[in-house]
């Protein structure tokens, strides 16, 4: 991957396994609602067992929004880790197809490729259980220094920060990226994943180490420990040179820096069937209007077109054309 990129994503290299629920198996299989939650293989093996009817197909965040930014016509790469089994073909094969740049070697030995047992209840809310599996062999060493150069923006999944060795390449990803004048994101990924890692996520922030942070209101609060969005924006426009991203859901989209505050509504949906990916799929047009040039509000604007076309319908990689889309919303890509 020599080629310059416009993105280039650090994530877990996942396939989704994904099937419609109710809330009594949430209930009587103890999971929560809403939430990512770790498991072990045994644990996966029991889920895949008793959950309904599935549908394989490759996801894990960071992947989602590097498709997602290819679709919109950005120069997208990933960097995440499987196993040389069948799904990590799979995974591999489908990033490609879509034009992402994928070219860290697969494991040869340890633990299978990850996957994320996706439950969908009727309100279109996700419920992730996941097995990282070969995801957490993610190293310093799989971080190629040429390629990271090459990219105007790296961008970090905070789901990432749980296996210890992801951490050091992403440190490592985010040193060579500022010192070739290029811009460091991540995306707190969820609330629950704040809570286990928010001293070092504020660290990040507070290091230098960031230039862009993505997050739901959720998380933001998680990440301030306030039960109050005004009093979470507050914390987020005090910190010195950092441009915020906050998703509100049908509340629409903040853009924080310093004093400045821009709101841009969501897009219309006719029905929501499943906000697997929205989040992901919001990052993806925002960085790929980075990209083109588009003022922050616009980049927001094209996040929230790419967010309402991925819960529309199942699954979290794109079924409509985004451009497309983007056109009809009047914003050229």
């Amino acid at each position: 991957m020599t080629a310059s990129l416009d993105l280039l994503v650090l994530g877990n290299a996942i396939v989704d396994v994904m099937a419609r629920t109710d809330e009594a198996f949430l209930v009587r299989e103890g999971v929560h609602k809403g939430a990512m939650q770790l498991i072990d293989e045994a644990r996966a093996e029991h889920l895949f067992g008793v959950m309904g009817p599935a549908t394989v197909i490759s996801g894990g965040s960071g992947a989602n929004t590097a498709v997602g930014a290819a679709l919109l016509g950005a120069r997208a790469g990933f960097v995440g880790k499987v196993r040389d089994d069948e799904l990590g073909r799979l995974f591999a094969h489908d990033l490609n197809a879509t034009g992402v740049r994928f070219g860290v070697a697969p494991a040869t030995e340890g633990p299978a490729t990850a996957r994320c047992f996706v439950l969908v209840t009727p309100d279109g809310e996700r419920t992730m259980n996941t097995y990282l599996g070969a995801c957490q062999g993610l190293s310093a060493s799989d971080v190629d220094e040429e390629t990271v150069r090459s990219a105007r923006h790296v961008y970090l999944e905070g789901y990432l920060w749980d296996p210890p060795a992801a951490k050091e390449a992403f440190r490592k990803a985010a040193k060579i990226a500022h010192g070739a004048g290029n811009k460091v994101a991540l995306t707190l990924s969820d609330a629950f994943c704040v809570d286990r890692y928010r001293d070092e996520f504020l660290g990040l922030i507070r290091d230098g180490s960031l230039d862009i942070l993505f997050a739901n209101i959720h998380e933001l609060k998680s990440l301030y420990q306030t039960a109050d969005a005004d009093t979470a924006l507050a914390a987020l426009r005090a910190e010195k040179g950092l441009l915020g991203v906050v998703t509100r859901s049908e509340d629409g989209a903040l853009v924080v820096s310093g004093d400045e505050t821009k709101s841009v509504p969501a897009s219309p949906v006719r029905e929501v069937v499943d906000t697997t990916g929205a989040g992901d799929l919001f990052a993806a047009g925002f960085l790929a209007g980075l990209a083109r040039g588009l003022d922050h509000a616009d980049c927001a604007r094209l996040g929230a077109v790419a967010a309402a076309e991925i819960i529309s319908h199942l699954g979290a990689r794109p079924q409509g054309d985004l451009k497309a889309l983007a056109a009809q919303a009047g914003l050229e890509v």
